[in-house]
């Protein structure tokens, strides 16, 4: 299907239920109180009725009924505050899935060593970035990209799931449209168009305004896009020389809101689906914890002549955050007026048990544990402990690493074509086998005492006890250090039977 040729509505009409959705999430996840507040109406912009939204019916008024929608008053500052667990959970199920890079093993020896300068080359940082990504948006789509003039090899990219057009068919990505606006000027959105096929790319750049794509216009009209042109070939194609679709799309989890909405239902679901009001709850019990911390503080109330004077006709002055500062126009009598000390009660423990019992609601909603998160505290504990704790987070782990494995495998294989093709290295394409590391490491102390045990029962050779502390290790490197260690024991005599000093 070749990119659009007429003036169309961009993005497709279709995708407004997820592309709000996403707008929603990525307000939480960015951790920004001002696109927080925008977002749910509480900036009002001077407007003359700052509830009037909090009264309108229908999706407006139900959202301005949030915490975050309630606007503040005139006169008044902002003291709304807002604590980012949104982007601690999407951080925190990237670091479950990618704290340790996974092994990628292929059949061929040459492939093998280049995949493995292709991963250091930076990968892991890309699959964290991807995994956030994909936890706060639903899903995140990987491509390998390459650029002769900054490298020699080609490297994988991650696109958000917001600025693309998947086209799925059966539950599996068939073709992608990515699209950036490179240029907005006097009204005209320049935006540049990327579709993905089997076998090929195609480029297109349009003018068009905010909600129409506009017309096509030559790829040499614009810096962005004009090194594509001499790419290109008579139908604006770039060919790949990989016969699959060189890009993978992974959804995050599956999806709830869509399932049955044909164009959508393969988008997948973000982590931080459903849990929306949570996060509004958490952030006004905070802000109400900080509140009772503002207004407890400790102050006297005084007579207006015990505040400072500004001056004849200026009136006097008071700072909030001294001691004395609430005047009061008294009649004095003979002898003053006595100091009054006011000392309101900041409800500490009420406030932190709300809170942490949001968290841990927050937590479980989206999938993870308390402990993940450093919830529970910090005791030293042994591998086996950690995991039985942070049971429910490894289950999540688990249904993500189902859906990251073949798509990673079908990503790595396109990457090992375009450094074939483009960079002419000896490689064979093919599909890795890939294994994610466990996220939690045994302890060397619990490792020691138990290959202890297993040397006073006998149970286990020095071969097999090297591998149980080092399962990184390959053949070779288990192999010289079985020797080394019946060397220093005095283990490795020569077999008299081949020495040659019997007859």
């Amino acid at each position: 299907m070749p990119l659009p040729t007429s003036d169309i509505a961009w993005p497709p009409p279709y995708l407004a239920p997820a592309l709000d959705a996403m707008h929603t999430w990525d307000a939480w996840w960015s951790g920004d109180p001002d696109r927080l507040e925008t977002l749910y109406g509480g900036s009002t912009g001077g407007a003359p009725d700052p509830k009037r939204l909090q009264y309108a019916g229908g999706v407006v008024g139900r959202i301005a009924r949030w915490w975050w929608g309630t606007p503040t008053g005139p006169g008044e500052r902002r003291t709304k505050l807002h604590v980012p667990i949104a982007g601690d959970l999407c951080g925190g199920s990237a670091d479950l899935l990618f704290s340790e890079p996974p092994k990628l093993v292929v059949d061929d020896e040459n492939t093998q060593k280049r995949l493995d300068e292709l991963t250091d080359d930076g990968m892991l940082a890309t699959l964290q970035t991807a995994a956030e990504v994909g936890a706060a948006l639903g899903g995140v789509y990987l491509r390998p990209v390459y650029d002769t003039d900054i490298a020699d090899r080609p490297w994988l990219d991650a696109v958000h799931a917001d600025r693309a057009v998947g086209e799925f068919r059966w539950g599996r990505l068939a073709a992608v449209t990515f699209w950036k606006v490179v240029a907005e000027e006097d009204g005209q959105v320049w935006r540049h168009l990327e579709r993905h096929e089997p076998g090929a790319i195609l480029h297109g750049l349009y003018q068009g305004t905010r909600d129409k794509l506009g017309r096509p216009v030559p790829l040499e009209d614009h810096p962005a896009t004009e090194g594509f042109a001499p790419l290109v070939n008579e139908e604006g194609a770039i060919l790949t020389g990989y016969d699959g679709l060189d890009v993978v799309y992974i959804p995050n989890q599956s999806s709830r809101r869509w399932r049955c909405t044909p164009r959508l239902q393969d988008l997948g679901r973000s982590d931080l689906d459903g849990v929306e009001p949570l996060m509004d709850a958490l952030d006004e019990t905070y802000s109400s914890w900080m509140r009772d911390i503002r207004i407890g503080k400790g102050r006297i109330i005084v007579p207006d002549t015990y505040l400072q004077s500004n001056g004849p006709g200026r009136g006097a002055s008071w700072n909030p955050d001294q001691e004395a500062f609430a005047g009061v126009n008294v009649l004095r009598s003979g002898d003053g007026m006595a100091l009054t000390v006011a000392q309101f009660a900041i409800r500490v423990q009420e406030h932190k048990e709300t809170a942490e019992d949001l968290v841990n609601q927050i937590l479980r909603s989206a999938g993870y544990s308390g402990q993940t998160f450093g919830i529970g505290g910090d005791v030293a504990v042994t591998a086996t402990e950690v995991t039985a704790r942070e049971r429910r987070s490894m289950t999540t782990r688990g249904r993500k690493i189902l859906r990251w494995r073949p798509a990673l495998a079908h990503v790595i294989e396109a990457l090992l074509a375009v450094d074939r093709i483009v960079f002419g290295s000896d490689v064979t394409p093919q599909r890795p086998t890939v294994e994610f590391e466990d996220s939690v490491q045994e302890d060397p102390l619990s490792l020691a005492n138990t290959v202890n045990v297993l040397t006073q029962a006998q149970a286990a050779s020095i071969e097999t006890k090297v591998r149980w502390v080092h399962p990184e290790w390959d053949e070779d490197q288990v192999r010289a250090e079985v020797q080394r260690i019946q060397q220093e024991q005095g283990m490795a005599v020569p077999d008299p039977m081949q020495s040659g000093a019997l007859p």
